[in-house]
C-alpha cells in the first residue's frame, strides 16, 4: 500500500476515535436537525451561487483585461468555477488539479498555460489578501468585545502569519525570473522523485524540466505585465472580498437556521483554520478534517458542542451535495466535449 493510502488509513481512523468519543454530542445535534428553519436554510443556495459567480468573475475579469475571452459569458465562468471546486473536491491534491484543470479548459478558448495559471495565481493571491484583511478586522473585533482568550489570540496570530508568509513567498520566488527558473527545475526533480516512489509505473520516468521552466516563463512575463499595470487587479480584488463574505455566509446562515446566531467574526475565524487544515489534508476535500477543526474551534469559544457539530454538518452536507452533484454534471459534458487532458509534462 502507497504513503497516501497509509495516511488516509490513519487519518479516517482518528475520525472514526473523535466520532466515538463524542457520539452523545452528535446525537444531540441530530435532534436539532428537527428544528431547522427551512426558509433561512434555502438562503444558501443563492449565497452559494453568488460564491461561485465571484470565483469565476475573479479570473474572468483578470483574463478579459489582458484580452482574453472576449466571447465567454460570466454564466459559463460560474459554471468552470463549479466544475473547478468538483476536480478540487475529488481529487485532494492541495488545488494543483484545479490548476492543471482550468489551464487545460481555457487552452480550449485561446488562453495559453502560463496565462491561465497567472489567473489562478491572481486568485489566490487576492483571495489570501482579502480573506487576512477580514481575519485582521474580525480579530480586532474579538477583542474589543473581550471575546478571546490567549489561545484564540494565538492561533489567530498564526493563521494571520502563515498567510503572509506563503504570500511573501510566492511573490519572492515571481518576482525574479532566475529564481523563477531554479524553482522550476527543482519542482521537476521533485516531481520525477514522487512519481516514482508512488507509482511502480513511475518509476524510470522523468517529469522533462523544459516544459515546466517554459510554463513558467510565460507566468513570470504576465507577472511584468502585470506589475506595470496593478490598476486591472481592482475588479478581481473586489470579487475575492465578495467571494469570502459569502463563505463565511453561508456557515452563518446554517446556524440561524438552526435558531443560533454566531458571531461572524468567530466564523471566519474558524473558516480560516478549517481551510488551511483541509487543504493539507489526505481525504477528498479535506472531508472530516474540516469538521473536526471547525467543530472543535467553535465549542473552544463558547458555541455548545452539539450546536456546534449541526451548524457545521448542516453546511458543508449541503454545500459538497450541490457541489458534488452539479459540478459532477458539468465536468462530464466538459469531458463529452473535449475528452480527456493528459499530463503535458511528462515524458
Amino acid at each position: 500500500m502507497s504513503v497516501r493510502g497509509w495516511l488516509t488509513i490513519i487519518t479516517l481512523l482518528l475520525l472514526s476515535a473523535v466520532v466515538y468519543f463524542g457520539w452523545s454530542e452528535i446525537e444531540r445535534a441530530w435532534m436539532l436537525m428537527g428544528s431547522i428553519n427551512l426558509w433561512i436554510l434555502a438562503l444558501i443556495l443563492p449565497i452559494q451561487f453568488i460564491s461561485y459567480y465571484a470565483t469565476g468573475s475573479m479570473i474572468f475579469s483578470y483574463l478579459r483585461a489582458k484580452g482574453n475571452l472576449k466571447h465567454m459569458s460570466h454564466m459559463y465562468m460560474t459554471r468552470l468555477s463549479l466544475e473547478l471546486n468538483f476536480v478540487n473536491h475529488i481529487l485532494p491534491s492541495g488545488g494543483a488539479a484545479g490548476f492543471s484543470y482550468l489551464a487545460w479548459i481555457l487552452s480550449r478558448h485561446g488562453v495559453s498555460a502560463g496565462r491561465a495559471t497567472m489567473a489562478q495565481v491572481v486568485r489566490f493571491f487576492l483571495t489570501f489578501v482579502t480573506f487576512t484583511l477580514m481575519l485582521l478586522v474580525a480579530f480586532i473585533i474579538l477583542i474589543l468585545d473581550h471575546s478571546v482568550d490567549r489561545n484564540i489570540a494565538l492561533l489567530s496570530g498564526m493563521l494571520i502569519v502563515l498567510l503572509l508568509l506563503v504570500t511573501g513567498v510566492g511573490y519572492y520566488v515571481m518576482h525574479s525570473r532566475a529564481r523563477l527558473v531554479r524553482f522550476a527545475e527543482r519542482l521537476a526533480r521533485v516531481s520525477t522523485a514522487v512519481v516514482g516512489f508512488f507509482s511502480r509505473r513511475g518509476k524510470g520516468k522523468k517529469v522533462a524540466s523544459k516544459p515546466i521552466v517554459r510554463f513558467f516563463l510565460d507566468i513570470h512575463d504576465d507577472y511584468e505585465e502585470l506589475s506595470r499595470d496593478k490598476k486591472i487587479l481592482w475588479r478581481p480584488f473586489l470579487w475575492s472580498l465578495v467571494a469570502n463574505v459569502c463563505d463565511v455566509a453561508l456557515l452563518y446562515v446554517a446556524f440561524l437556521a438552526l435558531g443560533v446566531s454566531v458571531s461572524p467574526a468567530v466564523l471566519i475565524i474558524a473558516f480560516g483554520l478549517s481551510s488551511v487544515a483541509s487543504a493539507v489534508s489526505v481525504t477528498p476535500g479535506g472531508t472530516g478534517v474540516y469538521e473536526a477543526i471547525m467543530i472543535a474551534f467553535l465549542s473552544s469559544v463558547g458555541v455548545r458542542p452539539d450546536i456546534a457539530i449541526a451548524g457545521t454538518l448542516l453546511a458543508r452536507v449541503l454545500l459538497l451535495a450541490v457541489t458534488i452533484v452539479a459540478g459532477y454534471a458539468f465536468y462530464q459534458l466538459t469531458i463529452l466535449k473535449y475528452g480527456k487532458h493528459t499530463n503535458r509534462f511528462s515524458r
